[in-house]
């Protein structure tokens, strides 16, 4: 049964999933503008390739810290707040690209990932308390089909604005797209309701957290899928712009790389028929097996050709799959009483993801040539496909 809804969301809406949906939209659009250009931003600033990696380790620890204590952060003010505070984050985060101190690139770029990891443990639990188990898998389609809008429009308008009118610019907007997100969260007033109120009580630590969530299968398999596919993802918009660039080709075809494969989010509604007929863990298994794919012919190309473009985008597919369904495991298994503890550490998976990809990437480059790191991907996702096989069938 579904828990009461805030009374603006009521007549904002009707319907909780598309109001989450569009909120979820126009954070994606403040941080999609952005994330194009932070690679190449610390590129220019740093001068190469394995410390841009570092620079994106050290923001990928900065996020894990603030990600595993949101459940504390929940036990000291009310979800709204965490909101605003993470939103907060991609302001600031902003302001340090702006001044492109190379000394706080680590922090900007941790303060993205920040904003990611707070805001998504947030609008998770909110789908949990709001969404029947039953619809999740249509309410996971219709939010990425607004971040696929959101993430088609952000890159190539931020690429566009910071090669040909003024590259502070898209930071700017960025600015203004957080509080324009920040405005219409208070709007709905997503937290107010007494329903949603959890009762006052000390936060579990988050060390005690990790060993209760690991000890329980499913979310263990949960978890491996969502921090490969993130760990895909983090390696296609951190290192497709410099494969750009690395091609000889003009920096605007990274907005256009970003922005294609965020156009195929509007195809979710497809694999979410998938899922119904064949299920969702067929799919995501298929989801791996495409990735895994196309990075082994990634490392078979070798140097970065514009022959491998095409490839990226290929191996994006399956990884579009994931993105609508990875989700779906945890939401399915994780017991009630244990969401916002299980939550906060599933969660994390994005600052994992954050901190395997460069400290992979980064570790590989000290022996073998780059070629080599999407061999190792390609295994981690194989790997993640075998295990995905034994998920319940239920999900």
């Amino acid at each position: 049964m579904l828990l009461q809804r805030p009374h603006l969301l009521q007549q904002l809406d009707r319907n909780a999933s598309r109001s989450l949906a569009l909120l979820g939209g126009f954070e994606g659009l403040g941080r999609s503008i952005m994330v194009g250009i932070m690679p190449l931003v610390a590129l220019d600033a740093l001068g190469s390739k394995q410390a841009v990696s570092y620079a994106y380790l050290g923001g990928g620890c900065i996020a894990l810290f603030v990600t595993l204590n949101v459940g504390r952060l929940e036990s000291w003010m009310p979800r709204r707040w965490v909101v605003t505070l993470a939103l907060a984050s991609l302001v600031g985060a902003a302001v340090i690209f702006l001044a492109v101190d190379n000394a706080l690139l680590s922090l900007g770029i941790g303060l993205v990932a920040v904003a990611a990891g707070m805001f998504s443990v947030c609008i998770a639990l909110f789908i949990m308390e709001y969404i029947d188990k039953r619809d999740l898998v249509r309410n996971e389609s219709r939010r990425m089909v607004y971040n696929g809008l959101a993430w088609t429009v952000g890159p190539s308008l931020g690429m566009w604005l910071f090669t040909s009118v003024d590259d502070r610019l898209p930071f700017v907007v960025a600015m203004v797209t957080a509080l324009v997100t920040l405005g219409l969260f208070w709007t709905l007033r997503l937290g107010a309701n007494p329903v949603l109120v959890q009762p006052r009580q000390k936060a579990p630590s988050p060390l005690a957290n990790i060993p209760r969530y690991f000890g329980q299968r499913y979310l263990r398999i949960a978890y491996a899928v969502t921090v490969v596919r993130g760990t895909f993802w983090i390696s296609f918009f951190v290192y497709v712009p410099l494969y750009v660039v690395e091609a000889g080709l003009s920096r605007v075809w990274v907005g256009v790389m970003i922005s294609t494969v965020s156009a195929m989010l509007v195809f979710s509604p497809l694999v979410e028929r998938a899922a119904e007929r064949f299920s969702a863990r067929r799919v995501i298994v298929a989801g791996f097996t495409v990735i895994g794919v196309g990075l082994v012919a990634l490392a078979a190309i070798g140097e970065a050709r514009t022959i491998g473009l095409p490839v990226w985008l290929a191996a994006a597919t399956g990884a579009i799959a994931l993105d609508v369904l990875g989700n779906i495991p945890f939401m399915r298994t994780v017991r009630p009483r244990e969401r916002l503890a299980m939550t906060t550490v599933f969660s994390t998976w994005r600052e994992v993801a954050s901190l395997a990809a460069p400290g992979l990437a980064a570790l590989v480059l000290l022996f073998a040539p780059f070629r080599a790191y999407y061999l190792v991907v390609a295994v981690l996702c194989f790997a993640t496909a075998a295990a995905a096989t034994l998920l319940p069938r239920r999900i």
